[in-house]
């Protein structure tokens, strides 16, 4: 009989779930396919209604179409198959397709900082510069921040599934998670990987430390602007504009760096609850921003209304 070769990864991975809480999968679910449902037709709804009126074509709504296609993307590269795991009982998921939906996660969460840090920038001009904001965020500067954007997050986190299609794998198949993060999956590997997680959560701490830091100076020197404004009138007026996204961007930051520092100095916080919370970095953001900046931005409220009432005519 031939040797057992090790080397190669298993070509089926079970999702567990989150442990703990199995017998209540069916029932979580609802909420999380709820939130699924509100983030597509929100975010599709945003990218129609920018498309459809050319007097949206301004910074602060192309850098919320692109927001809108990279909440898209990583919630339905998540929450479908969720879904499966919750009400099929679907667990088993190929080696290749978990390291493509780990690689859409990162890279995609990478991308919704960067958006998040290129929407707090327009609003610094904005209001801070606002004589010179047409002049500063120009078309093709957009153009240029979206695509380093992308780029950074593809460079980055691209050489994640190349480092664990390398590792050989010889325990159990079995991830203790709703997805395929990339620390539950590196854990299967039969080998010392301290390096490729310290690489990992080095790369997620620097990216998300840098986009956060910056993104609060913004909106620090935005709140100085806006206090200064002439009237109170006009201090509540551009503090309404920041005061939701900032709220946002707290949940996201939160909720992620809840998750990544759990891998590091967490080992006490339970698992379901450390899991539970590491789903909501994935689902609030890209449930909340069609409501933060579609339903409370006048301009995009006024058009989905207009077309409403045409088609009831």
């Amino acid at each position: 009989m031939p040797p057992l070769n090790t080397s190669r990864p298993s070509p089926v991975t079970l999702l567990l779930g989150i442990p703990g809480l199995e017998h209540l999968h069916v029932w979580i679910g609802i909420p999380f396919c709820s939130l699924y449902i509100v983030a597509v037709v929100g975010n599709v709804t945003i990218l129609a209604v920018v498309r459809a009126e050319r007097s949206l074509h301004e910074p602060m709504f192309l850098f919320l179409c692109m927001l809108s296609v990279t909440d898209l993307v990583l919630s339905t590269s998540t929450l479908p198959r969720m879904l499966c795991l919750f009400w099929l009982g679907a667990h088993d998921i190929a080696f290749d397709a978990c390291l493509a939906q780990m690689f859409f996660i990162h890279s995609f969460t990478a991308m919704e900082s960067g958006f998040f840090l290129a929407m707090a920038i327009d609003r610094y001009v904005a209001i801070c510069h606002p004589l010179h904001h047409t002049t500063i965020l120009t078309h093709a500067h957009i153009a240029k921040m979206g695509a380093s954007i992308v780029l950074r997050g593809i460079a980055f986190f691209s050489p994640h599934p190349i480092l664990l299609k390398q590792l050989p794998y010889c325990r159990t198949r079995i991830i203790a998670h709703t997805y395929c993060e990339f620390m539950a999956v590196v854990k299967l590997a039969c080998m010392d990987t301290g390096g490729t997680k310290h690489y990992s959560l080095s790369m997620a701490t620097i990216m998300g430390s840098c986009d956060a830091i910056l993104i609060a100076v913004s909106y620090a020197f935005v709140l100085r602007s806006v206090f200064c404004l002439p009237t109170r009138e006009a201090s509540f007026t551009a503090l309404g504009t920041c005061g939701s996204p900032v709220c946002v961007i707290l949940v996201f930051y939160s909720t992620a760096g809840f998750s990544i520092f759990t891998h590091r100095f967490g080992k006490n916080v339970p698992a379901h609850i450390h899991i539970f919370i590491a789903n909501m970095y994935l689902l609030l953001p890209p449930f909340l921003n069609p409501i933060v900046y579609g339903v409370r931005t006048k301009k995009i409220r006024e058009h989905v209304l207009r077309i409403l009432m045409i088609k009831v005519a």
